[in-house]
């Protein structure tokens, strides 16, 4: 060895930390909302065909689907037909609402279906 190997002490530094960098999709990564069921309620107004062509219509649901949730409201007397975000349920209920007189009716039936917007547990 020679004298400059043998007097040169290295001192090695562990290397600084280095942060990792967020990404741009972990950097604006939003809050996850608690869902939103949107629940249909029976009446002795509104026939069951008119609530099938609703669901089918609003949720885009088949026939089979429809007259299921058709039944549940009429049986319990409410249903949970869809859930999702707030501002989705809002739309929902809102076309609901608005799509217009029962047409299958004996009587007009012109008021609108009873529905509400309930927050799920999360």
């Amino acid at each position: 060895m020679s004298e400059v190997d043998a007097e040169t002490t290295v001192i090695l530094e562990a290397p600084p930390q280095v942060k990792k960098r967020k990404t741009e999709r972990e950097k604006v990564r939003p809050k996850t909302q608690p869902p939103y069921a949107v629940i249909v309620e029976n009446d002795d107004f509104h026939t069951f065909d008119y609530v099938i062509e609703v669901l089918q219509k609003v949720f885009g649901y088949d026939l089979e689907k429809a007259f299921l949730l058709t039944s549940q409201v009429h049986n319990a007397g409410q249903a949970l037909v869809w859930s999702g975000a707030l501002e989705l349920a809002e739309l929902k209920r809102d076309q609901i609402r608005g799509f217009g007189p029962d047409v299958y009716a004996m009587k007009p039936v012109t008021f609108p279906l009873g529905v509400r917007i309930e927050k799920m547990p999360g």
